[in-house]
């Protein structure tokens, strides 16, 4: 699984170890976006063409699930490639944003599945209808779970190398479309076996399964719209840098705004000696945003506050406002 994860991004993305990088970000979304095209659209036809011929509308509404997955590769290929496009006089911190619209999206998109599949599954419950089951069902459904649980490492590990919410989420679809086909694929062979009609059922487990997860996700990737504050650890580490530095007594009003996936800005306050070389002091602050920035893709301001030589002594630290 890992092995054609890095064979594909060795082969479609140039620089593929930069992932800070904006560009790398980019064609690392765009390679996943036409991955899960081609995959989704590929098992939505054979399932679609299985599900017509036995009659099981819960196999039918797996097809349309892929159909679904494939229009949210769709979105995340647009998200990906709007969000790279250059800052301007509208929009100074760039367009990174257009990602996490994509992912919410995508959740909105799951969401909505879920509701049709319960839907459909009440339908038939209502109304139950004979299903065939056969060898190609059960061939076109093991072949359709190896492809999503391959689906689900392939986002979810590009998704945390580029830390995107958007490729997230559709690790999890991918997911939850893997259990949804082996929870059809059982409960068919048991229909079949028993004589009891489970189809109607079955679609409504897997739809209700699909909406609780789709709402999770939309939970998920409206946080980071709403501005959501940094993560502890990226505020410890800036401290650990700001306060590590000879001659810093202390730092306030740290400040992070997030404008997209390695579009972070953040600014903060660093308490000095007034009696020290303005010059030094300068490029010492130079290097430390320098350092932020390479380590933790931040573009840091800082500002210098001078404390009088009678009062040289460390003080202590303080968080100030976090902003997402």
């Amino acid at each position: 699984m890992f092995a054609m994860t890095d064979w594909l991004s060795r082969l479609f993305v140039k620089n593929c170890g930069r992932v800070n990088d904006p560009e790398v970000r980019t064609s690392y979304g765009l390679m996943a976006g036409v991955v899960g095209i081609v995959c989704n659209v590929a098992l939505c036809l054979a399932k679609g063409a299985i599900g017509l011929a036995s009659g099981s509308v819960s196999i039918v509404a797996d097809a349309l699930n892929n159909l679904s997955d494939a229009s949210s590769n769709i979105v995340t290929l647009a998200g990906f490639k709007l969000a790279s496009k250059p800052a301007d006089k509208g929009h100074p911190y760039g367009h990174g944003r257009f990602e996490y619209l994509a992912g919410l999206v995508v959740a909105v998109l799951v969401t909505a599945v879920g509701v049709e599949l319960v839907r459909s599954g009440i339908e038939r419950i209502i109304d139950p209808q004979p299903v065939e089951f056969g060898l190609p069902v059960v061939v076109v459904m093991l072949l359709s779970i190896a492809v999503k649980t391959w689906m689900m490492g392939f986002n979810r590990t590009i998704g945390r190398r580029i830390e995107s919410e958007t490729l997230e989420a559709t690790a999890v679809d991918s997911r939850n479309d893997a259990i949804s086909t082996l929870t059809v694929l059982a409960c068919s062979a048991a229909s079949y076996a028993t004589n009891v009609q489970l189809d109607g059922w079955v679609a409504l487990g897997v739809g209700a399964f699909v909406l609780v997860s789709g709402l999770g996700l939309v939970r998920d990737t409206v946080n980071p719209l709403l501005g959501q504050a940094p993560s502890e650890e990226v505020v410890n580490r800036v401290h650990e840098i700001i306060l590590g530095k000879p001659g810093v007594l202390g730092m306030h009003d740290l400040m992070i705004h997030d404008y997209g996936p390695g579009r972070k800005f953040g600014s903060a306050h660093v308490e000095m000696p007034a009696s020290g070389d303005p010059v030094c002091i300068h490029a010492l602050l130079d290097d430390i945003e320098k350092e932020v920035e390479r380590e933790l893709g931040i573009v840091l301001t800082l500002h210098y506050d001078p404390i009088a030589c009678d009062d040289v002594r460390p003080r202590p630290e303080g968080r100030g406002k976090l902003v997402g």
